[in-house]
């Protein structure tokens, strides 16, 4: 797979006849490997090997409900009280990120009302807090590491 702007980690891959599959820590189980899933699976490593985020906190491809419509976010973090904290958007690494992602990941967070937004490709990372009162958000360098 294609090197990430993320650290190494040891990710358990298998070929499955012919297909490969990465293991998910969080649904624990095996899924079909694409280039998006191959973003999904190194961030969240990153969130949870770097950043201290409790694997308990983390959702992976939670869904909801937009106008009628069923979507899932690709990671949902959530606060020590159980409430959407960060909402982490994934591309695969040749989709370039732009305003369509941004207007994606807040059309989620309409719903679910998080603290903070990520969009990554695994190349680059876009890092965002919600100013919910004037309903914008701004750039960060980084997300805050989880604090216990």
């Amino acid at each position: 797979m294609i090197n990430l702007n993320l650290p190494a980690y040891n990710l358990k891959i298998k070929n499955k006849e012919n297909k490969f599959l990465i293991f998910d820590i969080i649904r624990k189980k095996y899924v079909h490997l694409n280039h998006e899933e191959w973003v999904r699976q190194n961030f969240i490593h990153y969130l949870i090997n770097d950043k201290n985020y409790p694997r308990s906190l983390i959702a992976v491809e939670k869904q909801l409900k937009i106008n009628n419509l069923s979507k899932r976010t690709d990671i949902l973090i959530f606060d020590k009280n159980g409430l959407p904290n960060i909402i982490v958007e994934c591309k695969a690494p040749s989709i370039k990120i732009s305003q369509d992602t941004f207007d994606q990941i807040a059309r989620y967070n309409l719903k679910l009302n998080a603290k903070y937004l990520i969009v990554t490709n695994g190349i680059q990372h876009y890092y965002c807090i919600m100013n919910h009162e004037e309903m914008k958000y701004e750039f960060l360098n980084d997300i805050p590491t989880f604090k216990k």
